[in-house]
């Protein structure tokens, strides 16, 4: 058989997997004939198997007893990477699990072409750990080792803005300086690219990158800055003790909003500390309302809430959760100013990583010709609205939300590989 590669986005919120047909770069239906994946595998207590994506969210969502974990990329290059779960009996190390993900992305590009792929690219982010070079390469090897196990013979990896690039580049009828913004579930990314119908017939394309960097904050961070902002002072966040000396422990409250660190709060320890800060709380019902959450496993619940407002207001100026408890159903009012006020911070800081590739290009913003954007987040309003502020009457590409980095990654395996 001839050879056959291919490219693998193991994203922090979804996934795709592309290969090249007929010269063209296609993405490979993962569920049914969706070609995106939700990164999100559930463990399903009640008949011992294991599904991933929309089942995967479905099937918690439908109250089966189980453990659903979602943005498992986030893990990579931190102190959890070394960590393991619980799941029934078992301890599973998270990169485990990070491996059955991936496994199930390859045996569906397997089953696409029809034989095993034994070369793939694998897309990353500028930077899985910010200013932390080890941890980085640490990440990256962790992906690299869990690929190899699954049999892929070569592997390479890509940045995704990179990728994006790629794919962006099969449209242009000339030559542009653009500017790749891929706003992820877990990172933030940008490369400034030199694309035109010419360069995307040649292999080598060093000399037409001329910066690339990125930074840790993508939508799974807005999730967790908008819910520790507007949800979780309603279960006691920043509320005082009893003495008024001191506002109540934040960790726990932090860690409901985290998604990989939910898990944490189901612990014996966890729930005999939330007591402890009950007792000590001048407002217990508020404490209670944590509790309760913790009690019944309704973190992730709560996480896919929080994402349902945040894309809510989106498009929509004021939105409502209402979260289902033992003996209150807390209805909450949410706006887009709030919204907007959580992750504001956030939002400058990426702002501010765009300046700082713009400079270690050596090129003005009024240079680049094109930006192109790319990523689920980049629809955030604040986000978007101070990304084009910066780059008055630019031309403004919309690329695919989820798969731009999927395709570039096929396209980069067909000039790395041959295949």
């Amino acid at each position: 058989m001839r050879p056959v590669s291919g490219g693998i986005d193991f994203g922090t919120s979804n996934s795709t997997v592309g290969v090249m047909t007929n010269g063209k770069p296609r993405l490979v239906a993962l569920e049914g004939a969706e070609p995106t994946l939700p990164s999100a595998v559930f463990f399903n207590f009640e008949n011992n198997t294991t599904c991933f994506g929309r089942k995967a969210i479905a099937s918690y969502a439908g109250n089966v007893e189980g453990r659903l974990l979602r943005a498992l990329k986030s893990v990579l290059g931190t102190s959890l990477m070394a960590d393991k779960t619980r799941i029934k009996a078992r301890s599973i190390a998270f990169t485990e699990i990070i491996g059955s993900f991936l496994e199930h992305l390859k045996s569906a590009l397997d089953r696409n072409v029809g034989q095993p792929v034994e070369h793939v690219v694998l897309g990353r982010p500028v930077r899985f750990v910010d200013q932390d070079d080890t941890a980085d390469q640490s990440a990256q090897d962790a992906l690299e080792q869990a690929a190899r196990k699954l049999g892929f013979r070569n592997i390479e990896f890509q940045f995704e803005p990179i990728a994006a690039a790629l794919d962006y580049e099969q449209s242009v009828s000339r030559e542009e300086l653009a500017l790749i913004i891929d706003i992820g579930g877990g990172t933030s990314d940008f490369s400034i690219v030199r694309v035109s119908p010419e360069r995307a017939a040649t292999s080598d394309r060093k000399d037409d990158i001329l910066a690339s960097s990125g930074v840790h904050i993508g939508g799974t961070d807005f999730d967790r800055l908008f819910s520790i902002s507007q949800i979780m002072p309603h279960l006691g966040y920043l509320s005082p003790t009893k003495d008024g000396k001191r506002n109540l422990p934040a960790g726990y409250f932090i860690d409901l909003a985290t998604w990989p660190r939910i898990n944490l709060l189901y612990t014996t320890k966890a729930k005999n500390d939330l007591r402890s800060i009950r007792f000590e709380a001048a407002r217990p019902d508020l404490v209670e309302r944590l509790m309760d959450i913790v009690e019944h496993k309704q973190g992730h619940a709560l996480a896919g809430e929080v994402e349902r407002s945040k894309i809510d207001l989106t498009d929509q100026d004021a939105a409502r959760m209402a979260l289902t408890l033992t003996d209150e159903v807390l209805d909450i009012a949410l706006t887009r100013q709030g919204f907007d006020d959580s992750i504001e911070r956030a939002v400058t800081t990426i702002s501010q990583t765009i300046t700082a590739t713009l400079a270690d290009a050596g090129v003005d913003a009024s240079r680049i010709t094109t930006l192109f954007l790319t990523g689920g987040s980049t629809s955030v309003p604040l986000l978007k609205e101070t990304v084009l502020a910066m780059f008055p009457g630019v031309n403004v590409v919309a690329g695919d939300m989820f798969g731009s980095v999927g395709l570039g990654l096929a396209l980069d395996a067909q000039r790395k590989f041959g295949a």
